[in-house]
C-alpha cells in the first residue's frame, strides 16, 4: 500500500513500506546518492529523499551512517556479482564475464559507488577493512572461476591481474562509453586465457 501527500515540486512523494522492501529500496537509495554526489552528500535525509521515504525509516534501518555505509557497499558487490557473470560456475572461457558491458550500461549508479567508495578509503583509512573484506569477494569470485578453467595456473597473480583488467573496463566504460569496446577487451582478454589453456595442455600431453 503507498500513500502520498503534497509534496514541495521536484521532491518525491513519501511512501510507506514494508521491512524487506523499505531495506532494499534504501539501499538503492544510498547508492545513488553516493554515485552523483560522493560519500560527502550521504547523510539520512539525502537517502529518505532519494527514496521518498522519512527520515526515520533509515534510522531505523540502519542504526549509524558507518553501518549504511558498509551494507551499502555489500549490496552493490552483491548486485554486481550477480549480473557481472564474473564467476558463471561453468569453467568455459566462452562465458567467463559475459554482459559486463550490459551491466555497466544498465545501473551505472551501483559501479559508480563503489569507485566513490574506493577513492574516499584514501582519504577515510578505516573505510578500508570493510572495502578490503568486500573486494575479497570478487577476488574470490574470480579465482574461483579462473580456477574452474585453468586449474593449473589459476594463482593470486593471475587472478589480481584479469580482475584488474575487468575493473579498469568497467571504470573506463563510466566515464568514456563505449561498451562495444568493454565487449571487444572482454573478448581479447578471453582469448588471452584460451592461449594459457592451450599451454597447459601442451605441457600435460609433453609429459604424457
Amino acid at each position: 500500500m503507498t500513500e502520498t501527500a503534497e509534496t514541495p515540486e521536484g521532491r518525491k512523494p513519501r511512501r510507506r513500506m514494508n521491512y524487506g522492501e523499505g531495506r532494499e529500496a534504501l539501499l538503492n537509495a544510498a547508492v545513488r546518492v553516493v554515485a552523483r554526489g560522493g560519500l560527502r552528500r550521504l547523510t539520512y535525509r539525502a537517502v529518505a529523499e532519494e527514496a521518498g521515504t522519512t527520515h526515520g525509516l533509515v534510522v531505523h534501518h540502519f542504526g549509524s551512517r558507518d553501518a549504511l555505509i558498509e551494507e551499502a557497499v555489500a549490496h552493490a558487490i552483491r548486485t554486481s556479482l550477480d549480473t557481472s557473470a564474473l564467476e558463471p560456475g561453468t569453467g568455459r572461457i566462452e562465458d567467463f564475464s559475459v554482459g559486463v558491458s550490459e551491466m555497466v550500461t544498465a545501473d551505472p549508479d551501483i559501479q559508480s559507488f563503489q569507485y566513490e567508495l574506493l577513492l574516499e578509503a584514501r582519504r577515510r583509512p578505516e573505510l578500508l577493512p570493510h572495502l578490503r573484506a568486500l573486494y575479497d569477494q570478487y577476488f574470490d569470485a574470480t579465482g574461483r572461476e579462473l580456477s574452474r578453467m585453468l586449474p593449473d595456473a589459476a594463482g593470486q597473480p593471475l587472478t589480481r591481474l584479469v580482475f584488474a583488467a575487468l575493473d579498469g573496463l568497467v571504470l573506463h566504460q563510466l566515464v568514456f562509453g563505449g561498451p562495444e569496446i568493454t565487449d571487444a577487451a572482454v573478448e581479447e582478454l578471453r582469448s588471452l586465457l584460451r592461449l594459457l589453456e592451450d599451454r597447459r595442455s601442451t605441457g600435460a600431453e609433453g609429459h604424457d
